[in-house]
């Protein structure tokens, strides 16, 4: 069966992109916020979450063979020695209160000069970071805009007011 088998290919090899992503995982837990393209931040993203995810899940094991276990398999993706310790001991408290969504993407807006290609920095959220706010009220449709009502003096002219030729 083909299941969980697509991922964006960034135009390499399996074995290339995989290191490709070794390498970007690890520059963003050592710096915190790397400048990539978009594509690659975006192939980034759910790579380094699932990473987090275990280096929550490791802290939160109380039997050290399982919390091993964990870091061997984070070891298996991000190849960094040096980042994963910083993640299992350091990072991973940063993200003790969040149920997903580590990382945030900014486009940038600029292109590259070689390529063109679209730039945005992907960074870790921070603990208390709630995000932005949706609004609650309600939002016009798009095709019709809402007429606003007239006022009563305009529609009906009071009886009172009357001309004298309707009075005869």
């Amino acid at each position: 069966m083909r299941h969980n088998k697509h991922h964006a290919s960034l135009g390499v090899t399996v074995e290339h992109r995989r290191a490709m992503m070794s390498n970007l995982a690890a520059a963003l837990i050592t710096h915190g916020r790397i400048k990539t393209t978009l594509t690659k931040a975006k192939a980034l993203r759910p790579f380094v979450e699932k990473v987090i995810t275990k280096a929550k899940q490791a802290a939160a094991k109380t039997d050290p063979k399982d919390a091993i276990h964990l870091r061997r398999l984070a070891l298996s993706d991000v190849r960094d020695e040096t980042a994963v310790t910083l993640l299992f001991n350091e990072k991973h408290k940063e993200f003790t209160n969040r149920q997903g969504g580590y990382t945030r993407i900014y486009k940038l807006g600029a292109q590259r000069l070689g390529d063109a290609a679209e730039l945005a920095l992907i960074e870790f959220v921070k603990a208390d970071d709630t995000g932005y706010k949706k609004s609650k009220g309600k939002k016009a449709s798009k095709g019709k805009k809402a007429k606003a009502p007239k006022p009563e003096a305009e529609t009906a002219t009071p009886a009172a007011e009357a001309t004298p030729e309707a009075k005869a």
